[in-house]
């Protein structure tokens, strides 16, 4: 019997696609296979990251190791969630294709400012750009 894995981005396009679920129809969320549309930190989160973070950005352990982003004194330098957003480490996928500079930007300063995160200076498109 022959096991198949799953490559992450290929695991993140298939959730996305199971994102019909919660009313939006999974063309609203990712009609360009290579692009992410949302525009804001909180909508980036809840479509493309809260599927191994989980809503509550806890993060979660099974099939996986996905890492709590709530709480998390890792996210108090800004370049380090955003080289992980833009490079992916590990299991993680690099998402730095299929979002722009300013999506990058938004999703990070949504997570550094959310889940018990109260690190307030925040990265512009600039920053990101910078650091691509």
């Amino acid at each position: 019997m022959m096991l198949r894995v799953v490559p992450p981005i290929c695991a993140v396009a298939l959730f996305i696609d199971c994102l019909g679920a919660n009313g939006q129809s999974p063309s609203a969320s990712f009609t360009n296979p290579s692009r992410f549309l949302q525009r804001n930190g909180e909508e980036i989160y809840r479509s493309v990251c809260q599927g191994c973070h989980m809503p509550d950005g806890r993060g979660a352990v099974g099939a996986g190791a996905y890492p709590a982003l709530a709480a998390n004194p890792k996210l108090e330098s800004s370049g380090y969630p955003v080289l992980l957003v833009i490079n992916g480490q590990g299991a993680m996928p690099s998402f730095g294709r299929m979002l722009d500079d300013e999506q990058v930007a938004a999703v990070v300063n949504y997570v550094r400012t959310h889940f018990g995160n109260t690190f307030n200076d925040t990265v512009s498109g600039a920053d990101v750009k910078n650091m691509r």
